[in-house]
């Protein structure tokens, strides 16, 4: 008869300002630093974390002036025990297969996740996700975003002057090609900010230059190396397929891609498509690797790696000057290493190894 709740509903109950939340698939932790960082730029006092670290409870002690905002990444594990959140803007930025070794189905996922709206006074959607906009079909206020061209109260990309920008309606805020992060995925992360900011009352044009300064974080596509004609990225936050998906599409030129651990039960069928598209090869590695090698079948030439020291450098064999080799294992890493943060340094530590 003891009521369950979590951290976000003990936050929810102590908050002392507006909230806005942010969920989704892939993206989130880029989206809530993103949306931080152009709060700041704004003029407004903001405090980040959830799921992005700091915990929300932390955050209710830093400073003695309240904040102007919070911000903050949730997991559909955080969502599940949060009753009382009720914030001022929330989005599910996109759904794809994750934790289904905890989910009877995508859906009851889906709806995990969905629980973020419930009481939001806005929601931002992704007009490419159908599945992710339904779940806020409940809230009345909604804005949008996507990566084609957007409605009038919308959030997407047009041209002008044969160059493409990322623009509120037609209003264009700031060129594709100045953003610091690179990848179309990246477009749409910064499209999500902006959408978030208009959401809650601020013209996002004045601070929209601020996203040009910001380089990203650790672990999530990030060039650890560019030396010997070959460019290396971090990805080992791409836990699960939707974000290793996005990962290898977003690379300029052809990709060796390193993948695999624990697949948390996902069908990694959806990874075909991008790897035959992209993919110079695939080295696998980890508890799954043999179903992830079965289920991308003929899509790229595939070998098998005994660690990670081994994928990197039968990655340095396999590529051609120009290529990017990434580190994107659609897997958790709890099979070889304590947590991503140790698999992503694993991994620059022998890229670097190599290139001594």
């Amino acid at each position: 008869g003891v009521e369950c709740i979590g951290e976000i509903e003990l936050f929810a109950l102590a908050a002392d300002a507006p909230v806005i939340a942010i969920t989704g698939s892939n993206g989130k932790s880029t989206v809530t630093a993103m949306t931080a960082e152009l709060l700041a730029a704004a003029g407004w006092r903001v405090r980040a974390g959830g799921n992005l670290s700091p915990p929300a409870l932390d955050l209710l002690a830093q400073g003695d002036t309240p904040p102007d905002c919070y911000v903050l990444e949730l997991s559909s594990f955080q969502l599940e025990t949060t009753f009382s959140l009720r914030p001022a803007a929330a989005t599910v930025l996109n759904i794809s297969a994750d934790h289904m070794d905890r989910y009877r189905s995508l859906a009851e996922y889906a709806a995990a996740k969905g629980r973020i709206y419930d009481g939001a006074a806005a929601a931002v959607v992704n007009r490419d996700d159908a599945g992710a906009a339904r779940l806020a079909r409940g809230v009345t206020c909604q804005w949008s975003f996507g990566y084609g061209e957007p409605p009038e109260a919308g959030f997407g990309s047009i041209e002008r002057e044969g160059a493409v920008w990322l623009a509120e309606g037609n209003r264009p805020l700031v060129p594709a090609a100045a953003l610091s992060l690179g990848g179309g995925h990246n477009r749409v992360n910064a499209l999500a900010a902006l959408a978030l900011l208009r959401a809650v009352g601020i013209d996002p044009a004045p601070v929209a230059p601020a996203l040009t300064e910001f380089t990203g974080l650790a672990h999530r596509t990030r060039l650890v190396s560019d030396a010997d004609g070959l460019r290396w990225y971090d990805d080992s936050k791409g836990t699960n397929v939707g974000a290793t998906a996005a990962a290898v599409e977003g690379m300029e030129g052809p990709v060796v891609l390193i993948a695999g651990g624990d697949g948390k039960g996902a069908d990694f069928t959806p990874l075909r498509e991008p790897v035959a598209h992209r993919a110079r090869a695939v080295i696998v590695l980890g508890r799954d690797a043999r179903r992830l090698a079965a289920a991308l079948g003929d899509a790229a030439p595939i070998e098998y790696a005994r660690d990670l020291d081994d994928a990197v450098a039968r990655a340095r064999r396999l590529a051609e000057p120009g290529d990017a080799i990434l580190l994107s294992p659609a897997c958790a890493s709890f099979d070889m290493f304590s947590d991503y943060r140790e698999r992503g340094d694993a991994f620059a530590e022998a890229v670097a190894k190599g290139a001594a």
